[in-house]
């Protein structure tokens, strides 16, 4: 054989059994859904086999899938066990509250034990409260809005009749200096119009000229004499423009999230004069407002007649989309709180730890901690965002009220993560079953439900954490409600006298 074709065969050789192998992988996957769910159920079956110490059934089982329990009037299923399964009918399913959504997959999720501490939910400071004062001395004329009262930003909410001494001298000194303003104005216009005849009218117009621009001078340091004294300036430039006095303030909500002009923009969008003005913020009858984040009245200070000074304040708004949770950790356990805030680890908020109707809300992020420990109640306090939510908005007698989820002074626990455990099957406590020192999951399994015997490896109040060790596979769909009714239904199924405390833990 020459060497060409020497050559040829070894390289042939040499890549026949990758290409092979290449091949059968391909032809795997391609195929996987008639050999993948046969060869899931041989391995159940394998190991509800080894667990019932039953190796027959499985070798039977193994080498005819397709064989059913003969006689049955139900399918088989692998793993079936007659002695450990349920059959529940659809009223029984309703009565224990075994809905869909109470059947899990099983899943590997990383599991994080936590350490609970007492927490409060509380105001975001400078952000929740805002507060409208009158920047000036006047008698309130209207009040358009009522106590606990839903207003947007720039909603009316008074309008004050103006006293202020200081005030009125001020605006009438503007109206005064720009009447003498249009004097200088006017003359300077005649002398341009005379002929040119000489020094004298020269003179006399060049000194109309500085006499103006005294003027505007005035009139500028004038105008923000009015701004000090808490006028806009849509509100100068009306009195310049109508020559006329500024009788009223109106009070306007104002917005939380806009700080482009000053502080507190009382009369932002005043344009017009105030007896023209109307209320705003109010839909026609039968209809709500498109915007779902207003500002609550929580408390009002004036009523109609009233006089109020300067810098006193009207009423006090509170924008509650955004608040604190407040937690307090002992000193033991401040190393585990810098240690989730510094990794980055979200907690879990819990509402009403104590009864059957409790909150859980997780994933939400530590803010911020305290530098200090609070001397009276020897805790670090820190704190975690809470986004809030409207549960209820309506519109009584063209008022509108919502009311929101979460408030100042609600009381709860924070769960805060003090170690990782990953790859765990995680299920919430309802979920197992106990008897002596045994542990139970229901498996569903068709129309059965199997109980099934587990290893668990930690156990809170919440949750429960079950061992990865084959008993429960990928997949695997379990009941995580009603599992102590079922238990209590297989001790009656075998003949044993039912008893009241199965499934509790005392």
């Amino acid at each position: 054989m020459n060497q060409p074709v020497i050559r040829f065969m070894t390289s042939v050789n040499r890549w026949a059994g990758p290409v092979l192998l290449v091949v059968v992988v391909v032809a795997g996957a391609w195929t996987r859904d008639r050999w993948l769910p046969a060869t899931h159920n041989s391995v159940r079956a394998i190991i509800s086999g080894f667990r019932r110490g039953d190796s027959g059934v499985h070798a039977e089982f193994v080498s005819k899938p397709e064989d059913t329990h003969a006689g049955h009037e139900h399918p088989a299923h692998p793993g079936h066990n007659e002695e450990a399964s349920l059959e529940l009918s659809d009223s029984a399913l309703r009565n224990i509250g075994l809905k869909d959504n109470a059947i899990r997959t099983i899943r590997f999720q990383t599991y994080r034990k936590t350490i609970t501490v007492p927490a409060a939910v509380v105001e975001q400071p400078g952000r929740t409260r805002v507060q409208v004062a009158t920047p000036m001395t006047g008698a309130v004329t209207h009040v358009h809005v009522v106590e606990g009262e839903a207003v947007q930003p720039g909603t009316l909410l008074f309008r004050i009749q103006l006293t202020h001494d200081d005030l009125v001298k001020a605006q009438t000194s503007l109206v005064h200096t720009l009447g003498k303003l249009d004097v200088e104005e006017n003359e300077i216009a005649r002398l341009k119009e005379i002929p040119n005849s000489g020094a004298v009218a020269g003179r006399f117009l060049l000194e109309h000229e500085y006499a103006r621009e005294r003027l505007t001078a005035l009139l500028q340091a004038q105008r923000e004499s009015l701004r000090l004294h808490g006028l806009s300036k849509p509100q100068v430039a009306q009195i310049t423009k109508t020559r006329r006095l500024l009788g009223e303030l109106q009070v306007f909500a104002p917005s939380p999230d806009d700080h482009s002009g000053d502080e507190i923009q009382l009369t932002e969008h005043l344009t017009q004069p105030s007896a023209s003005t109307s209320q705003q913020g109010e839909p026609p009858a039968g209809e709500k407002s498109d915007v779902t984040a207003p500002l609550i009245l929580q408390q009002l200070n004036v009523h109609k007649g009233q006089s109020v000074d300067v810098g006193e304040t009207l009423c006090i708004l509170t924008d509650l989309r955004k608040l604190y949770i407040k937690g307090m950790a002992f000193e033991s356990d401040i190393g585990v709180l810098r240690q989730a805030w510094r990794r980055g680890w979200n907690v879990s908020a819990v509402f009403h730890p104590t009864d059957d109707r409790a909150d859980r809300v997780d994933e939400l992020e530590i803010a911020w901690l305290a530098n200090e420990i609070d001397t009276d109640s020897r805790t670090l306090h820190f704190y975690v965002d809470l986004p809030n939510q409207i549960v209820d908005d309506r519109w009584q007698a063209d008022c509108r009220f919502v009311d929101w989820k979460y408030f100042p002074g609600q009381r709860l626990k924070l769960q805060v993560p003090a170690e990782e455990w990953p790859d765990r099957i995680v299920l919430p406590v309802d979920a197992v079953a106990t008897e002596g020192v045994e542990y139970f999951v229901f498996r569903k399994n068709g129309t059965h439900f199997e109980r099934l015997p587990v290893h668990v490896e930690y156990r809170d109040q919440h949750s429960v954490v079950i061992a990865s060790d084959g008993t429960l596979l990928l997949g695997d769909a379990v009941a995580t409600r009603g599992v102590h009714q079922m238990q209590m239904a297989l001790r009656n199924k075998a003949g044993g006298a039912p008893d009241p405390h199965t499934g509790h833990s005392h």
